[in-house]
C-alpha cells in the first residue's frame, strides 16, 4: 500500500472540485495554448537549471546561482527520488470522473508537484540574491508554471500546495548553506568574488 495513500485520499474531493472548476470555467483556446507551453519550461526543471547555469558565469551573479544550484538539488533529492515514489499517488485524471488531460501522460507518481517545488525553490533562492525587479517576475512565473500543473489537469491541488511549501522550505535551506559557505569556504569567497572585494577594501 502506497505510504500516505489514505491521507491524501481524504483530500480527493477538494482537489476533483478545484480541477473541474478549472476546466469548466478558466479553460479556453487562448490559455490552453498558454499553459502548457508555460508548464513545458519547467520540465525536468529546465529553465531553472539554464537560468542558473548563465549566472553561474557572472562574479556578481555567482552566489545566487549557487543558492538556486543547492536548492534545486534538494528539491531533485527530497521531490523526485524520495517522495514521489514513497508516496506513488495516482494521477488526478486517472482517478476524477470528467477530468481530461492536456498533452501526454505522465510516467511518475502525481505527490508532489516536482515542477512547483523545483520551480518556487529556485525563484526564492534567487530572490535572496538578486534585486526586487529581477526576482518578482522569476517568482511569478514559478507561480504560473504551479497553476499550470493545474490547468492541464496532470495534478491534484494538494499536489501543487505541498511543491509550494517544500520549495519555500527547500529554498531557505539552501540560502542557510549558501551563507555558510560564503563566510568559512575560502574557494568559495574567491570563486564568487567576496574575498576579493575583502582584499581590495584592505
Amino acid at each position: 500500500m502506497p505510504f500516505l495513500a489514505f491521507d491524501l485520499s481524504a483530500f480527493n474531493g477538494f482537489d476533483s472540485d478545484i480541477l473541474l472548476y478549472i476546466q469548466e470555467h478558466i479553460r479556453c483556446e487562448f490559455l490552453d495554448w498558454i499553459f502548457p507551453n508555460i508548464t513545458y519550461l519547467g520540465d525536468a526543471g529546465i529553465f531553472w537549471i539554464v537560468l542558473t547555469a548563465i549566472l553561474m558565469c557572472f562574479r556578481k551573479t555567482r552566489r545566487a546561482a549557487f543558492c538556486s544550484m543547492f536548492a534545486l538539488i534538494g528539491s531533485l533529492l527530497l521531490n523526485n527520488i524520495i517522495l514521489k515514489p514513497l508516496v506513488d499517488r495516482v494521477r488526478p485524471y486517472e482517478i476524477y470522473e470528467g477530468l481530461v488531460l492536456i498533452g501526454e501522460k505522465a510516467k511518475d507518481a502525481s505527490f508532489p508537484s516536482g515542477h512547483t517545488a523545483a520551480s518556487v525553490a529556485s525563484a526564492v533562492a534567487l530572490s535572496f540574491h538578486l534585486r526586487k525587479r529581477w526576482s518578482i517576475p522569476l517568482i511569478i512565473f514559478a507561480l504560473m508554471i504551479s497553476f499550470s500543473r493545474l490547468y492541464i489537469g496532470i495534478h491534484h491541488p494538494t499536489d501543487v500546495l505541498f511543491g509550494i511549501v517544500d520549495g519555500l522550505l527547500l529554498a531557505l535551506i539552501a540560502w542557510m548553506i549558501e551563507r555558510r559557505m560564503n563566510r568559512s569556504v575560502v574557494w568559495y569567497q574567491r570563486f564568487t568574488g567576496e574575498k576579493r572585494e575583502e582584499q581590495q577594501e584592505a
